[in-house]
């Protein structure tokens, strides 16, 4: 019989012959210290195999000291994952460590001598579509975790065999280290770590058919440099750096979105909308301007507020308090709109009878505007509990009006100014961790 062909990365586990019946049941709390850790090392893994994509690209070489880190990731993500969920396969607790140790589940991948620099561009995103879909049935959306999937199934029957039997079945195990031996190579091959493309095997077993695990000897693996501090450095720039992108988005849109979206009055408005009702009057929901409390209120954001209204016939607009509204309105019969600016406006008939006179004739308008034609109305957002209303002139029914809002935003492009900054600020921090972390991590010559 031929063996099976090598593969640049082997993965072994060895079952523990005495494996707690009840353990199980508690591991996930257990290694919830070590899903903290791989969380950050994680966000490092993605960093650093961007570098290698641009040193691949650049080089063909993969460097060296972020290999070792990434598979550093590897090891410690298998190590944990078979401690718990992803295998079960043994109760000693997982190392915190990068480097290869006594431990009976183990990793390691080949250092290629060089990458092609042309499948660099679509192997990990292209040409690993057919492995993400396979992967995506073994784990169900995370191999990491292990309890969703093929993988997570299988566990559990094995783990609940366990539970009542005290043994834990061996083909059971086999399976399950040939399905996490599928996606740790499908992991590495995503990680720009190898161009052989990974097999369309089961290796089943705890011995790596493809070949065994290349062991580390300690006094090499100290040489190696990646001391804690070291990936501390590394772990934390990384998430600088992935944060940073966030913050430069945020910040380029908000310019961008300060610079092209303002009319030629500085206003930032929505698109005209058109609004019908047979009542006496269209009223805005609840407009809140904070309290005297409140040291942030919505009108330091929004500056000068303008309402534009376009109808056929004489229109009046303005602006009242919720309380003094209510004396006027109170009684009769209006259109109440919610989400002015949102996809559903939507409106809700009140009833009632007839206004007791013209609008323009009350006393209770903060602003207001009236005539034939276009009307536009401008105001000083205060504190309290404010209503727009747009009425017939003449106060009669049947209110017809293209209705746009907008507001000056005052410091909309300082504030994406100073993310966009923020963002650039995080950028180069993170990337000076990553580097001064990578550099002193590298191996002597």
């Amino acid at each position: 019989m031929s063996s099976a062909p090598t593969f640049p990365v082997h993965v072994e586990g060895h079952l523990d012959p005495s494996l707690s019946r009840w353990l199980w049941l508690v591991k996930w709390v257990l290694v919830i210290p070590h899903y903290v850790v791989l969380a950050f090392l994680w966000t490092a893994f993605v960093v650093l195999s961007a570098c290698a994509f641009f040193a691949i690209l650049a080089t063909g070489r993969y460097p060296r000291a972020i290999f070792d880190f990434n598979v550093g990731v590897l090891r410690w993500s298998w190590r944990v994952a078979f401690y718990a969920f992803s295998a079960n396969g043994t109760d000693r607790y997982p190392p915190f460590s990068l480097h290869d140790a006594d431990y009976p589940a183990s990793l390691s991948v080949d250092p290629p001598e060089r990458l092609s620099r042309g499948l660099v561009l679509v192997k990990w995103w292209l040409l690993a579509i057919p492995q993400y879909l396979i992967v995506g049935i073994i784990v169900g959306g995370g191999w990491l975790v292990g309890v969703h999937g093929l993988l997570g199934l299988l566990v559990l029957f094995g783990v609940v065999a366990l539970l009542f039997t005290g043994t834990y079945p061996r083909s059971i195990f086999d399976l399950a280290l040939g399905l996490n031996r599928w996606a740790l190579r499908v992991a590495a091959y995503a990680g720009l770590m190898t161009d052989a493309y990974p097999p369309f095997r089961l290796d089943q077993g705890e011995m790596d058919p493809a070949g065994p695990v290349v062991r580390v000897p300690a006094a090499q693996a100290q040489a190696a440099r990646w001391t804690a501090g070291r990936v501390v450095l590394v772990s934390v720039g990384s998430v600088l750096a992935l944060t940073s992108l966030g913050a430069l988005a945020l910040g380029a849109a908000g310019v961008a979105f300060d610079r092209t979206q303002r009319d030629a009055a500085g206003f930032i408005a929505s698109d005209p909308e058109p609004f019908a009702t047979a009542t006496f009057a269209l009223v805005s929901e609840r407009v809140s301007g904070g309290t005297t409390a409140d040291r942030l209120v919505p009108g330091d954001a929004l500056g000068t507020t303008r309402v534009q209204v376009a109808s056929a016939t004489p229109v009046f607009v303005g602006i009242a308090r919720e309380s003094d509204l209510a004396a006027y309105l109170g009684d009769v019969r209006r259109a109440e709109v919610e989400d002015v600016l949102g996809p559903g406006t939507r409106q809700t008939g009140i009833p009632g009878g007839a206004p007791a006179g013209p609008p323009a004739a009350q006393d209770i308008w903060t602003a207001s505007t009236s005539g034939v034609g276009p009307q536009t109305l401008l105001w000083e957002p205060a504190r309290g509990d404010w209503r727009l209303v747009v009425m017939n002139a003449d106060g009669t029914p049947g209110v017809r009006a293209v209705v746009s809002v907008g507001a000056r935003f005052p410091d909309l492009g300082w504030i994406a100014g100073g993310v966009l900054a923020g963002g650039a600020l995080l950028l180069v921090l993170g990337a000076t961790l990553v580097v001064i972390g990578v550099s002193r991590a590298r191996r002597p010559a």
